[in-house]
């Protein structure tokens, strides 16, 4: 079971893993200086009762690593650790890891300092985002070093993997959408295993893996890399990170940029609520390009899932097509319009009954490799939106609200109407709040980018995100496309926008709407 607004459309095209690490011989002497030569923070920018330890470490910066899960990412990538209180309410007891990744600036103007990337998810790796987003990001690199990182409990920051290989695959045949009392057991005990091992693999760091954390981290991280502000670009989730990053330091915020923004006001089943109507969205606008009425066309779609529920269809690879792993397939295609040819080959195989083109594009999305090995997104994912998030909604709770999203979509409905009771079912550890904080009085104005045909992120959040961050700190853009994300999609309006506010600080009015 994986929920569906994570990462960004980036996972739809690159599932890019690379590591580093801070230990290798192969750096120049210029490299290893480098930290010694960026503009230290003032004492007055830095977390109260945070020890020099922290504030003052250095961070060695040297070629990036290849890991387990990826080759290094190459070219003049460089990576380092920095060292975090495992507890923030204990900021000088026991540490841990954060892998850092950077790019530093090409020169092609005067540096303004480092623009800090979070790509999504929970649980997306910067690590390996970073590089493939380089392109998109080229003339920011002009003036900006580009840094990311991996958040605690992510990938090469202390990652959770919750299940095994073999153990992920035999749990592909639980129905995410139970038929009866028997398969209602089984989605309930997966849920609780799955929790268990994340438990067993996390120990004491899963109190400690929250957005509120990674945010404190990433102040942090602002003043060990010489930034008297934090210039930041959020995707997705990472705009939710960002806006409760500038409720806790308001008066550090730089330029802050938000993009495919997760709506702050929204609680565990209003989240559910958005993206079921988003992904509807997103399918009504490609069964239309495709010549299709979109009600026609979603029973269609609804009616072979129902099938597949019934009678999971064969692979070339051996493998069964289950439900749950044929709508995962459908959802991927959505996150960008370039896609959607990809989605109406597999539909039309499925229909005939092969099973093969959406289950690679399933495997593409819980990055399963071609030797079974697969990535843990969705396990970080869960530890993290399961601390950050106190509601947990019974399976009673879940049965209600079944005939609401069922309403709001016919294909995604079901599924989405009980992943609310069994996404964090018996977590081994409550949840912290019924929504984030990211009232930021005082702040600069933050530039929060809307696309309308967002599948994962609907539009309607950047204009509440804009609202919460208060009055002349949120600055709404609007751009009328498709697909997770409005920066580097195709918009000449909302790069030059983004870029002229990256740059030279120029602030769009806002409601500014790009039509193209």
């Amino acid at each position: 079971m994986a929920r569906f607004a994570r990462w960004t459309a980036l996972a739809a095209t690159a599932l890019l893993v690379a590591g580093c690490s801070g230990s290798s011989s192969g750096s120049s002497e210029d490299e290893s200086r480098d930290n010694d030569k960026a503009p230290a923070a003032s004492p007055s920018d830095t977390t109260p009762g945070l020890p020099a330890s922290l504030t003052s470490q250095k961070l060695d910066w040297n070629r990036c690593k290849a890991t387990s899960d990826g080759p290094e990412p190459g070219g003049d990538w460089q990576c380092a650790t920095l060292k975090v209180p495992l507890d923030w309410a204990k900021p000088t007891g026991e540490t841990i890891d954060i892998a850092l990744i950077r790019g530093k600036s090409t020169g092609e103007g005067s540096r303004i300092g480092s623009l800090l990337f979070n790509f999504g998810g929970p649980g997306g790796s910067g690590i390996s985002g970073m590089p493939s987003y380089a392109d998109l990001a080229s003339e920011l690199r002009g003036r900006y070093d580009l840094v990311s990182f991996d958040p605690r409990g992510v990938a090469a920051s202390g990652g959770v993997r919750c299940r095994s290989d073999k153990e992920i695959q035999a749990a592909e045949s639980v129905d995410g959408t139970p038929d009866d009392a028997t398969e209602e057991t089984t989605f309930l005990k997966d849920a609780d295993d799955f929790g268990e091992g994340c438990a067993k693999s996390a120990g004491k760091l899963m109190a400690h893996v929250s957005t509120t954390d990674t945010a404190r981290d990433m102040d942090l991280m602002r003043q060990v890399l010489g930034d008297k502000k934090m210039h930041y670009f959020g995707i997705s989730y990472g705009t939710e990170l960002g806006g409760v990053y500038a409720h806790l330091f308001p008066q550090n915020v730089g330029r802050l940029v938000l993009d495919a923004v997760v709506d702050p006001s929204a609680d565990t089943v209003g989240h559910a609520k958005n993206q079921t109507r988003g992904f509807q969205r997103a399918l009504d606008n490609y069964l239309k390009s495709t010549g299709q009425d979109p009600d026609e066309g979603s029973q269609k779609i609804a009616d072979l899932l129902k099938k597949i529920d019934a009678e999971p269809l064969p692979t070339s690879s051996g493998r069964e097509l289950t439900q749950t792993l044929a709508l995962t397939g459908i959802v991927l295609p959505l996150y960008s319009e370039q896609g959607w040819p990809t989605l109406t080959s597999a539909l039309d195989a499925a229909e005939a009954g092969d099973g093969s083109e959406l289950l690679t594009l399933a495997d593409g999305y819980n990055e399963r490799d071609a030797s079974g090995h697969y990535g843990t997104t969705t396990h970080s994912q869960r530890v993290i939106s399961c601390l950050d998030d106190k509601a947990r909604p019974t399976p009673e709770d879940a049965k209600e609200l079944l005939p609401e999203f069922r309403k709001i979509s016919p294909v995604f409905g079901e599924f989405m109407g009980w992943d609310t009771a069994g996404w964090c079912h018996d977590w081994p550890v409550p949840g912290q709040h019924e929504s984030p904080e990211v009232t930021a009085p005082g702040a600069e104005p933050v530039l929060v980018v809307g696309n309308t045909g967002d599948p994962a992120t609907p539009y309607e959040g950047a204009r509440k995100m804009a609202d919460e961050l208060g009055k002349d700190v949120g600055v709404e853009l609007t751009w009328k496309g498709e697909g997770h994300g409005a920066y580097g999609s195709g918009s000449s309006c909302v790069d030059d926008t983004v870029n002229a506010y990256l740059l030279d600080g120029k602030v769009p009015d806002d409601g500014k709407v790009c039509e193209s």
